[in-house]
């Protein structure tokens, strides 16, 4: 599904990611661990069109993304929930998801409408605030609508970068849950996460990276893999 080949990113003179190679397959959910500021969200945002990469190719089910727009990649099926959430201020919960339609063209209006109400069943926290602003919900809540303004969008893939920082337990749980969720519905999900021990209990695959480049990946339900997982992040 998601295939990236020798990837490389800069920030300026800032080299950011060297050569980074991996790849998530439909249906799975790879996590992308590693200590803060080895390159995980700049991964995240060359995929999403938000940083065009400077040398190597992202592909996504066959078809090369380094040259398109951010908005022509979400409509393409890639979904990203980014770190800081992106809550359009002003607007309620209910207007946040309707915005979310936008990363998919051709619907009839009924099934725009019934995308939003299938939305508040999965979600039905958000149900109960869908007049209130987008803004003032707590952040767990917060973290919800973004993840539930990008499923609007019917993605096969979704980017989710640090969902669970700073919430509260019970809400990771839930968090947790719905990326759980997403993979028994086949879709893709490539996962940044600080809390890797809960991360990997929902993961299949996952890749380590150190200084832009990927230094160990492994599989999820290996114990041995898992333990060098662990030694290579806490270096």
């Amino acid at each position: 599904m998601l295939e990236l080949n020798n990837l490389n990113a800069h920030y300026g003179l800032s080299h950011v990611l060297q050569g980074v190679n991996l790849e998530v397959k439909p249906g799975e959910v790879v996590g992308l661990f590693g200590r803060n500021g080895v390159g995980k969200t700049t991964v995240m945002k060359s995929v999403a069109g938000w940083l065009k990469p400077s040398a190597g190719s992202i592909r996504f089910e066959g078809r090369d993304l380094g040259s398109m727009s951010s908005d022509r990649i979400a409509r393409l099926g890639i979904g990203f929930v980014p770190e800081d959430r992106r809550i359009f201020p002003g607007l309620t919960v209910e207007e946040n998801l309707t915005m979310g339609l936008l990363q998919r063209k051709g619907r009839s209006r009924s099934e725009e409408r019934e995308a939003i109400e299938a939305t508040f069943r999965r979600f039905p926290r958000l149900l109960e605030r869908r007049r209130q602003a987008g803004t003032t919900l707590s952040g767990g809540e917060q973290q919800m609508l973004a993840v539930a303004r990008v499923l609007v969008g019917a993605p096969r893939l979704m980017l989710i970068d640090e969902p669970t920082e700073g919430l509260a337990p019970m809400i990771v749980d839930e968090i947790f849950n719905i990326i759980q969720q997403l993979r028994e519905e086949g879709i893709g999900v490539l996962l940044v996460e600080q809390n890797v021990h809960r991360a990997i209990e929902v993961s299949d695959r996952f890749y380590a990276l150190e200084r832009g480049a990927v230094i160990f990946s492994g599989r999820a339900d290996s114990a041995s893999d898992r333990e060098r997982l662990m030694a290579a992040i806490s270096l």
